[in-house]
């Protein structure tokens, strides 16, 4: 077994033009004080982060890591959760998602997603000259808007867009093979990669890729009343990065899991900042930490209700009460006797 690290947090919700949201330096001095141990940084913020730099210059690197240690932090990994959405966009999600690429492309699916493939190549060579062993991302969609089959599905719909999402992945994944990094998408609605199953669907379309693995976010199993807990079971293996973050899912009479066209506040699931919500995270980082699981344990702060700085602050008290230092003996040694062969032979009256 091995002790999660954190508390860690992630920068996008909180990076803004303001002080000290402004700058990597600032916004690692306010995590410091709240008690964090690491960060997450969303790749796509210039404000915090240069990524082409970083992908072409172990310099700069050396100095975002020095800035970040000079508060006392480390990088837990990279984010290119908006880029990773882009390698595959269903066209009807075409103008709302060119807000996550550079206006030049808005309007061009086709450079649009060689943009994004670009950046997920320089994320790959920028987390190695970081150290990083593991990445967070998005899978994108082809096969969302089909997710309900109503009308009917075309026979073969379905394994014809997880072919050419596995397509458009397979090349990304080997890059980060080549750099000695693990891709973690993070099971989320709205991806083509939203559940155990669909995940499984994508694995097995790149061959069991070995770089191919989660970043496992509770919330996300809440507000499809997926068993979260069981998931861990089942996918401990593929597990290398984890989102911290609560939900409740509060189904009426009215509405339930599709949140009838309701605004976050109104919906039966909602995000909810942690402590607040309905996930136990005693049970997830006991399981957690009994599979192994010895990376971050990061904070991704989304609530319609709670004030953001509030629910930082108290993140990380949260996570840190949760983190378990794992026991360097048996709790019963006392009780214990030395033993041997012959011992436990006669134990078992093996030799009588």
């Amino acid at each position: 077994m091995k002790t999660i690290k954190g508390p860690a947090i992630f920068l996008a919700q909180f990076a803004g033009d303001a002080a000290p949201f402004n700058s990597l330096d600032a916004i690692c001095g306010w995590a410091a004080s709240l008690g964090y141990k690491g960060v997450q940084i969303p790749s796509w913020d210039g404000r915090l982060f240069d990524l082409e730099k970083a992908a072409g210059s172990k310099a700069y690197c050396e100095e975002v890591q020095g800035t970040v240690a000079g508060h006392g932090l480390a990088i837990t990994e990279l984010s290119t959760h908006l880029q990773g959405q882009l390698v595959a966009v269903h066209p009807a999600y075409d103008e709302g998602f060119d807000g996550f690429a550079p206006a030049a492309v808005h309007g061009n699916p086709k450079a649009r997603q060689e943009w994004a493939v670009q950046q997920m190549l320089w994320a790959a060579e920028a987390s190695r000259h970081l150290g990083l062993d593991a990445h967070v991302t998005f899978s994108g969609a082809l096969a969302y808007p089909y997710l309900y089959p109503w009308p009917p599905r075309p026979k073969g719909l379905i394994d014809t867009a997880f072919g050419e999402l596995a397509k458009r992945w397979r090349p990304i994944l080997d890059a980060f093979d080549e750099q000695g990094v693990d891709v973690c998408y993070e099971i989320h609605p709205g991806e083509d990669l939203l559940d155990g199953a669909s995940f499984e669907r994508f694995l097995g379309k790149v061959d069991n890729h070995p770089r191919c693995c989660i970043n496992y976010d509770p919330s996300h199993f809440v507000l499809q009343a997926l068993d979260y807990l069981t998931f861990i079971d089942f996918y401990h293996e593929r597990i290398k990065a984890f989102h911290v973050k609560d939900a409740e899912l509060n189904p009426t009479g009215k509405q339930g899991v599709f949140g009838g066209f309701e605004d976050w506040v109104d919906r039966a699931g909602r995000f909810r900042s942690l402590g607040d919500g309905q996930v136990d995270f005693s049970s997830i980082f006991s399981k957690l930490t009994g599979y192994g699981y010895g990376s971050w344990a990061v904070l991704e702060w989304e609530c319609c209700l709670k004030n953001a700085e509030d629910g930082a602050r108290e993140g990380a008290e949260f996570i840190a009460a949760h983190l378990i230092k794992v026991t360097d003996r048996a709790f019963d040694d006392f009780a214990g006797g030395a033993t041997d062969e012959a011992a436990n032979r006669r134990a078992l009256g093996l030799d009588r």
